[in-house]
C-alpha cells in the first residue's frame, strides 16, 4: 500500500488538460464506474454500453494514464483509501491500522493497487487529495472517518466509492455504505451499567459530525431515557483520542463530582477517563465504572482490564472493500447500507 500525503499528492500533475475518465464517461451518457469497468475489461457490461464507450474514447482520444508494458498483465486498477484525518491521527489510533489491514487483505487478493491519502481539510474542496480522487489515476475510492465537512467535496468527486461507517451531512442514498451498529452497542453499555447499580450514568460522546460519534451518543441516550434517567449535564465530548478523553473527564468530574459510571465512546478515551479517575484518587470501578468502546488491543492492558463495547473492525474494512469491488466489477449498480453487529465484551472496569 502506498501512503499519499495531501502534501506528496500536490505534486502529481492533475492539472493536465488531456481527457480524462469523466469526460469518457459525460460523452458516452454512462456512470463513472460503467465506465470504468469498460475500460478494465470487466464483464456484466451490455453490448450496446461498452460500443458507446469505446466510440467515446475514439472520439476524445483518451488515453489511460495507468499504461503497463506490453509483456506485463493489466492490474484490475487503483483504489484509493481516504482518510478524512491528519497523519498523526492515522498512526496514533490502532483502529486505522486495523481497518486497513481488512481493506488491503481483500483488494490485495482482487490485484487492485492501493494508494493511501489523508484529506486534512476540504476547504473549497480544493484539497490535493480530492483532486488526486477527481483524476483519471483512480478507479474507485473508500473513504474512511468521514466528517460532515467532507460530504459536499467527496460528492462532487465523481468516482464510484464506498463510504466506511454512515455518511454524516449528506444523502445517504448516495453512496454505498458499510457501519457498525453504534446505536446498539452504546445501548449495550448503558444497559449494563443500570443492571449493575450505577444511578448517575455520563459520557465521553464522540465529535458531533461524524456517525460515530452521533450514533453512539443517541444510542447511550435512548437507553437512559427509556430508563427515566437521562441527564444532558453528564454529557461531555471528545474526538476519539486519548487526550480528549483526559480532559472530557476533568470538564465533567469538576461539573458533577458524584458520576458513579462514565461510557466513553471510544477505548483510547475510556483510557484517559481512567487515568484521570486515578489522579483523583478514584477507584475503578468501585467508585466509578468505566466503559469504552472498540475492543482495541489496549483494552486487555489497562488496569483494571477495560470492559468495552467489541466492534468487528478488521471486517468492516474488508466488507466496505468487497463492495466497492462489487460496483467496480458491476455485480451492485444500486446503493447499499450494510450494518455489522456489535457486542459487549465483559472484563474488569464495569
Amino acid at each position: 500500500m502506498l501512503f499519499l500525503r495531501e502534501a506528496d499528492a500536490a505534486v502529481l500533475n492533475l492539472t493536465d488538460v488531456r481527457p480524462t475518465l469523466v469526460d469518457v464517461a459525460h460523452a458516452a451518457g454512462v456512470s463513472l464506474a460503467t465506465a470504468s469497468r469498460v475500460l478494465n475489461g470487466f464483464h456484466h457490461v451490455r453490448p450496446e454500453t461498452r460500443r458507446q464507450v469505446v466510440q467515446a474514447v475514439d472520439r476524445l482520444g483518451y488515453v489511460r494514464q495507468r499504461a503497463g508494458r506490453a509483456h506485463e498483465p493489466q492490474r484490475a486498477g487503483l483504489v484509493a483509501v481516504t482518510v478524512c484525518e491528519d497523519g498523526s491521527r492515522l498512526f496514533a489510533d490502532p483502529y486505522f491500522s486495523r481497518i486497513l489491514w481488512g481493506i488491503n487483505r481483500e483488494l490485495a487478493a482482487a490485484d487492485h493497487d492501493v494508494v493511501l491519502l489523508t484529506v486534512e481539510s476540504a476547504r473549497n474542496g480544493k484539497s490535493p487529495a480530492l483532486r488526486h480522487l477527481r483524476s483519471d489515476h483512480v478507479d474507485g475510492a473508500l473513504i474512511v472517518s468521514m466528517h460532515a465537512r467532507h460530504a459536499g467535496p467527496l460528492e462532487r468527486v465523481g468516482v464510484p466509492m464506498v463510504v466506511v461507517g454512515r455518511p454524516v451531512g449528506a444523502d445517504p442514498t448516495r453512496y454505498s455504505s458499510v457501519d457498525v451498529d453504534n446505536h446498539g452497542g452504546a445501548a449495550l453499555a448503558v444497559r449494563h451499567l443500570i443492571e449493575t447499580g450505577r444511578t448517575r450514568i455520563a459520557t465521553v460522546a464522540g465529535p458531533k459530525d461524524m456517525s460515530a460519534g452521533v450514533d453512539r451518543l443517541a444510542g447511550f441516550s435512548d437507553a437512559l431515557t427509556d430508563a427515566g434517567r437521562f441527564d444532558p449535564g453528564l454529557v461531555v465530548h471528545g474526538d476519539f483520542s486519548l487526550p480528549s478523553g483526559e480532559h472530557a473527564a476533568l470538564r465533567l468530574l469538576d461539573r458533577r463530582p458524584d458520576v458513579d459510571a462514565i461510557f466513553a465512546a471510544s477505548d483510547l478515551m475510556a483510557v484517559g477517563v481512567m487515568r484521570v479517575l486515578r489522579r483523583l484518587g478514584r477507584r475503578v470501578p468501585e467508585d466509578v465504572a468505566v466503559i469504552g468502546f472498540d475492543d482495541a488491543p489496549i483494552a486487555r492492558t489497562t488496569d483494571p482490564p477495560l470492559t468495552t463495547v467489541g466492534q468487528p473492525v478488521e471486517e468492516l474494512g474488508a466488507q466496505s472493500a468487497r463492495e466497492l469491488l462489487a460496483i467496480l466489477d458491476g455485480t451492485v449498480v444500486e446503493h447499499r447500507q450494510a450494518v455489522l453487529g456489535t457486542n459487549l465484551v465483559l472484563r474488569d472496569s464495569a
